[in-house]
């Protein structure tokens, strides 16, 4: 059942985000933190969300060129400006990681950058449900192409990594990349666990103009 749970996980963290839309909280004039505290709030009052299996992601402007380890000084959001949110509910004991981006204003290559990454995403995973086998290595070479496809650089340094019941599946090695999908990792992402179950993975994509210091971001599960 675990795919199920997951998938209830993650319809959870979507009425999540809608609800942040519908409150409108993402506006000019707060800090990354500041709407980060507001996010954590709204999730624990309306979904009673109280944990993320990893650390809850604001970024707006120059800092959403950063990648996931990276802590860029906290920035307040600007007209006009381009942001991501990334979060990693828990909800009832499953795992689920969800990105997106969000524009203020109108600026027209902003706006194509958000729509460009989720279209993206979908049509990696269309291609994704017609394979049999698949090295991690493979589909991020993929999703990179993508990226160039749509005129865009791959800012991330993975495409993507396993998720399950919390906590997930971690690898013997802490610095092996066996669970990422990471241009160095040569395994079959449909290979199962030691214990025969299946994996199931996130797939995230960050597409950045590094010249305009911008940058798009769509993440769910695979």
């Amino acid at each position: 059942m675990t795919k199920e749970h997951l998938i209830h996980a993650q319809d959870v963290s979507i009425q999540f985000f809608k609800a942040i839309e519908d409150n409108k909280l993402i506006v000019a004039g707060k800090t990354e933190s500041q709407l980060n505290e507001e996010i954590s709030d709204l999730g624990l009052k309306e979904f009673g969300i109280r944990r993320h299996w990893h650390k809850k992601i604001v970024r707006a402007g120059k800092n959403t060129l950063s990648i996931y380890n990276e802590d860029p000084p906290d920035r307040t959001i600007e007209e006009d400006d381009i942001l991501f949110v990334d979060l990693g509910p828990i909800v009832k004991g499953y795992e689920a990681d969800i990105g997106r981006t969000y524009v203020v204003g109108n600026d027209s290559r902003k706006l194509k950058l958000k729509n460009d990454v989720e279209t993206a995403w979908y049509e990696i995973q269309a291609w994704y449900q017609h394979q049999t086998t698949l090295k991690a290595s493979t589909l991020f070479q993929y999703a990179a192409g993508k990226a160039k496809e749509y005129g865009w650089a791959f800012g991330g340094a993975i495409a993507g990594h396993i998720i399950g019941k919390y906590p997930h599946e971690q690898p013997l090695d802490p610095q092996s990349l066996e669970l990422d999908v990471h241009p160095d990792n040569p395994n079959d992402i449909f290979l199962r666990d030691e214990d025969g179950n299946d994996r199931h993975w996130i797939l995230e994509l960050q597409f950045v103009d590094k010249e305009k210091g911008i940058g798009g971001y769509f993440e769910q599960l695979l």
